[in-house]
């Protein structure tokens, strides 16, 4: 493999956002960059994330924004802001990936799935003379501080790159390239690792046999969730042992974190949240005029099969009294008895403290090494939240790496999204 003589050589391990970015960074600064994967592509999880809509970033305002990273705030705010939502978007319309705004708030390319933006990217990368080493599995340092990888043939291949970037994800969604496995290398260092917990998961809960086996799969929409004082409209979807779905997901780690602590989640699910209580009770005190209780909760409150089988789920013997049956419907109480595990989780929560990295993100016990994307400490909902993160900490990465080599900034743009594009 002929590298650029003139420049150093830096690897990047992992394919990930965080790593790509960092990988387009380093490349424009005229470095010579390889990406290390241990799959057979790379993009796997930003795939899988598009099949719905490639939820790039949200558009609302960069306080409300940066808040929603709860605790790793304070270390990733200055992080997002040299790389806010506006450059994301830039950047991603610099590879012809044009942006819109969906009712929500959240932003997604017209095109909607991820693979447009995914096979211009590595084009780029590819006009920016970065090469990809797939099928590589990292297995740490030997001895003379050496990377170690194993490749497709079961060869051990050693490289000592003049810097390394780390950006192997966090260990959700396993299956994709992101297992988590790299802990034991850096417990080799002396570097703790906060133990992997799922982040944007479903629950379990005890469902009876009707509740799972008519109505998993079933969508609950318009309605709002609450939990210890916080309150969430969205949309949930039932499942034959839970729930699930992007109103549980904005929850979830306060879910998570009380399942922990008391064993079970009170979880409050308003059912008509459109609706205000007078309202409701107003329509509520109508005649049944022999209705059977299903078809009067339909025509009266609006309810759906699935959300009259909640109700009924609940209690079985409904409140007959207006007012009563008026607030059980705006706080149907569900018991939450587990959360899904880290295979089935979006993200993780946990990975390397941000008190063992350096203001450019480089390990303060390994000189030369750095850190990005969900390798790191934080978490945050899905909405355009993880990409972001992402994204900021691998520039950021990809900036610290080069004032570890010396490489002046003025040959770094403030926004990627000015690179020349390589058909």
């Amino acid at each position: 493999m002929s590298l650029k003589s003139s420049s150093p050589e830096v690897a990047i391990i992992g394919g990930g956002p965080a790593g790509l970015i960092a990988a387009e960074v380093l490349g424009r600064a005229g470095l010579s960059v390889t990406v290390y994967d241990r799959m057979p592509s790379v993009g796997r999880k930003l795939l899988m994330a598009g099949r719905g809509g490639l939820n790039l970033t949200h558009s609302e305002e960069f306080g409300r924004f940066v808040a929603r990273y709860a605790e790793a705030r304070p270390q990733l705010e200055p992080l997002i802001e040299a790389f806010p939502p506006a450059a994301l978007r830039a950047w991603s319309e610099g590879l012809g990936q044009e942006t819109f705004v969906g009712s929500s708030g959240r932003v997604f390319p017209k095109a909607f799935k991820a693979s447009p933006l995914l096979r211009a990217w590595l084009s780029r990368l590819e006009g920016l003379g970065v090469r990809f080493a797939l099928r590589h599995r990292w297995q740490g340092w030997d001895e003379d501080g050496r990377l170690v990888f194993t490749d497709a043939a079961g060869e051990t291949v050693r490289i000592t790159p003049a810097a390394t970037l780390l950006a192997l994800g966090g260990a959700s969604w396993p299956r994709l390239g992101a297992d988590g496995s790299w802990i034991s290398a850096l417990a080799r260092h002396g570097i703790p690792v906060s133990p992997f917990r799922p982040a944007n998961m479903g629950f379990t809960c005890p469902w009876s046999d009707l509740m799972r086996n008519r109505f998993a799969g079933e969508p609950l929409k318009r309605i709002a969730l609450t939990f210890a004082g916080t309150r969430v409209r969205g949309e949930a979807v039932i499942t034959a042992d839970g729930i699930e779905g992007g109103a549980v997901y904005a929850l979830s780690a306060r879910l998570r974190d009380a399942i922990e602590r008391d064993g079970n989640a009170a979880l409050q699910i308003d059912l008509r949240p459109d609706l205000a209580h007078g309202v409701l009770l107003k329509r509520l005190e109508s005649s049944r005029k022999g209705q059977s209780a299903s078809t009067f909760l339909r025509k009266a409150a609006g309810l759906s099969p699935v959300g009259i089988a909640l109700l009924r789920e609940a209690s079985p013997a409904l409140p007959t009294e207006p007012e009563a049956l008026a607030r059980f419907i705006k706080a149907v109480p569900l018991r939450l008895t587990g959360a899904k595990s880290l295979e089935r989780a979006i993200s993780s929560a946990g990975g390397v403290p941000f008190s063992e990295l350096d203001e450019h993100l480089m390990l303060r016990r390994l000189p030369g090494v750095f850190v990005a994307g969900e390798m790191l400490d934080w978490e945050a909902p899905t909405g355009g939240y993880l990409l972001q993160a992402a994204f900021a900490t691998g520039i950021a990465a990809a900036r610290g790496m080069l004032s570890f080599l010396r490489i002046p900034h003025d040959a770094l743009t403030s926004n990627p999204s000015s690179a020349t594009r390589h058909p």
